[in-house]
């Protein structure tokens, strides 16, 4: 099976050197990730960010290129770029990252926990 490129969302916790500002509970992650398969490419970017001393907690897949856009996903050239080099180099970009504070997800759970995504 070919590599492809897969979207990930990536949740992770607070660590010690994370660098985000004070009272972010953790972060989301947008990654573009190569593998054979989605698990894979999971997989490979849990060990990327662990290795960047990050806590990585939960993750969604939003599939390849070809599934977003069969989906009605509009993807733009600076997106499509960071794909290519991910699937180029066979590496894990990370393309967005955005500090999550309390109160920014409403799923229900108690304050002090992290946050799922969903």
């Amino acid at each position: 099976m070919a590599q492809q490129v897969y979207t990930l969302l990536v949740q992770v916790g607070r660590s010690q050197d994370d660098n985000w500002p004070e009272g972010a509970i953790g972060a989301a992650m947008l990654c573009y990730a190569s593998g054979v398969d989605e698990a894979e490419a999971v997989r490979e970017t849990v060990a990327v960010l662990k290795q960047a001393g990050l806590s990585p907690l939960d993750g969604t897949g939003y599939g390849t290129l070809a599934e977003r856009e069969a989906e009605g996903h509009e993807i733009g050239a600076e997106d499509r770029a960071l794909m290519q080099r991910a699937l180029d180099e066979n590496a894990v970009i990370v393309a967005q990252t955005e500090p999550v504070f309390p109160g920014d997800m409403d799923d229900g759970e108690d304050e002090g926990d992290p946050p799922t995504l969903h």
